[in-house]
């Protein structure tokens, strides 16, 4: 079976419409159908021609079939995350949606538009903190069990690695960041810089630089994206300002 539809993946960015790619803003004016967790789908403009499916959290994989069935029907779907759709968004749900669905999906015209994800938005606010080795991590326990998380973290503390952080912290899971930030104690120095930067190119954007000890009592929610630098991210101090963060590429043993 063929279709003449299509499902572009998009990711909308952090938030500033001006960090939105050229790429991403073309496939969502040739879309008919626009589909996405409600605080996206908004971000979108309303035009003529365009259809909005917007849906709450936790439905991603009811999402992505919504988005095949429409583009099976010949309709060019536009399916949209924040940041960028393959960092913990809406990319993973739809393969993961075509490789358990009907053979037919997987003939269907499926790409993925990359967009800014918030951790390096947050980054490049002050300065370098992801410039050596680094990775990211999730703290939400919806999709995998809370020792996988704890395991994976301390791994990569050990191994000398920046950890930027995704879904710090949420009113179902208060507890969760703390618990990250005081293995990360156990590991790395108390000195150690921590990065929350809530709401990155968005109006309501703070951020804040602390060391470690501070980090584990200072608040945070799901517009937080928390990075703990390794034990060589050093800061460059500025009269009245926020340092500069960085991490060095070198690595001297």
């Amino acid at each position: 079976m063929s279709a003449s539809g299509s499902v572009t993946i998009i990711g909308l960015g952090p938030g500033d419409p001006r960090l939105l790619t050229e790429a991403a803003r073309d496939a969502l004016d040739r879309a008919q159908d626009l589909i996405g967790y409600i605080p996206y789908v908004a971000r979108v403009p309303e035009r003529e021609g365009l259809t909005r499916h917007a849906s709450d959290n936790r439905v991603e994989v009811d999402r992505a079939r919504h988005a095949l069935e429409l583009a099976l029907a010949g309709r060019h779907v536009a399916v949209v995350s924040g940041g960028d759709p393959g960092v913990f968004a809406m990319a993973a749900a739809v393969f993961e949606a075509v490789e358990h669905g009907p053979a037919h999906w997987r003939s269907l015209d499926i790409r993925v538009e990359p967009g800014i994800t918030a951790m390096l938005a947050a980054a490049a606010r002050l300065g370098a903190p992801l410039g050596g080795d680094f990775c990211a991590i999730s703290l939400s326990d919806n999709l995998k069990p809370w020792d996988v998380v704890t395991a994976r973290l301390e791994a990569v503390l050990r191994a000398g690695l920046s950890v930027a952080l995704y879904n710090p912290i949420s009113s179902a899971r208060p507890w969760q960041l703390g618990r990250a930030l005081t293995l990360a104690a156990e590991i790395l120095p108390a000195t150690t810089p921590v990065i929350f930067a809530r709401a990155v190119t968005r109006p309501d954007e703070a951020l804040r630089v602390l060391t470690l000890d501070e980090a584990r009592t200072a608040p945070a929610d799901m517009a937080t994206m928390v990075i703990i630098g390794a034990a060589t991210t050093r800061l460059i101090e500025r009269d009245g300002r926020l340092p500069f963060v960085y991490t060095p590429r070198s690595v001297t043993l």
